[in-house]
């Protein structure tokens, strides 16, 4: 609760009385209803693996990164998989340069167990010789604009960065076929990476004891909510992980409730995702046939003869 406590000072007695007044009334202070999610707004670089996702006035930016390492000793056949999060502080006066807050370090777990104990991306499938070298797949999320929610917002341009990056393709050569050769994109297409499913975190606020729900707090209701809730699902109902901090033990009921409109949330998000990334592929696709025609010149006067 690290951000709440951080920015809890810039509200005053009476805004903070006002968003509790308000959201007894069911009636929040940027006009939405309890379970209304703010509007995202999913958009990537140029190069693969680049994403910037906007949910209401917060930014994140994810860039996907891979180099070639020595795997695991105890999974020889699996690549590695690891995020890391940068919190400026001109995305917020109480962020701190220099040593991960609590608040980094949280929002990097909570995706990070999302993605790895979904088995999300297939890391075995980033295995090129077994014991000697896997891809290790670094997702970096860089905070631009904090305007409340930041595991959701970061959690998304994770998946969008992770869809749209595509490794270099490798080969084994030399005399005893061990020696790995990177392919660079100029010979051959760099691959994709091998995604299952999309594990969607959705988070909730709770106020006055834990009576009071709404999904997806903004700064300012985070501020004074007394607890949080991150379920993490993906479309098809599969719970991958759930993180509560802050607060009060929540009754059985209430978390039934959170995965079912956390459900129906993922669905959506993860088809807007999707179709983010099908305009993206088929923009790169266009820039590289004009890169790169296919079509080759004809000498008509040697057809013709």
């Amino acid at each position: 609760m690290e951000g709440r406590l951080a920015n809890s000072w810039r509200l005053t007695v009476n805004d903070k009385n006002f968003i509790k007044t308000a959201l007894l009334s069911e009636i929040r202070i940027d006009g939405r209803k309890p379970f209304e999610y703010r509007k995202i707004s999913i958009k990537f670089g140029r190069e693969d693996g680049s994403s910037e996702v906007q949910l209401g006035q917060t930014r994140v930016m994810g860039m996907v990164t891979a180099q070639l390492v020595q795997p695991y000793r105890d999974r020889p056949k699996e690549g590695i998989l690891s995020i890391f999060t940068e919190f400026s502080p001109m995305a917020d006066p109480s962020f701190e340069p220099g040593r991960p807050g609590e608040l980094a370090v949280e929002l990097g777990r909570i995706i990070d167990r999302g993605l790895r104990e979904s088995r999300a991306v297939d890391t075995e499938s980033l295995c090129i010789l077994a014991g000697k070298f896997v891809w290790a797949i670094r997702i970096d999320l860089h905070i631009l604009d904090n305007g409340g929610n930041l595991v959701d917002a970061a959690n998304i341009a994770a998946l969008a960065a992770l869809l749209t990056f595509r490794r270099p393709e490798c080969s084994l050569g030399g005399e005893d076929g061990q020696e790995v050769i990177v392919h660079p994109p100029e010979i051959r297409e760099p691959l994709p990476l091998t995604v299952h499913h999309l594990p969607i975190a959705i988070s909730f606020g709770f106020f006055s004891n834990e009576s009071i729900l709404v999904i997806d707090p903004t700064h300012n209701e985070e501020a004074v909510m007394g607890g949080r809730m991150t379920t993490t699902v993906n479309a098809n109902g599969d719970i991958c992980a759930i993180q509560k901090s802050g607060g009060e033990g929540v009754p059985q009921r209430v978390i039934m409730q959170c995965l079912q409109l956390a459900t129906s949330k993922a669905a959506s998000i993860t088809k807007q995702i999707k179709d983010a990334v099908e305009v993206f592929n088929t923009e790169r696709a266009l820039r590289k046939v004009k890169r790169h025609p296919t079509s080759t010149g004809v000498d008509v006067r040697e057809k013709q003869n």
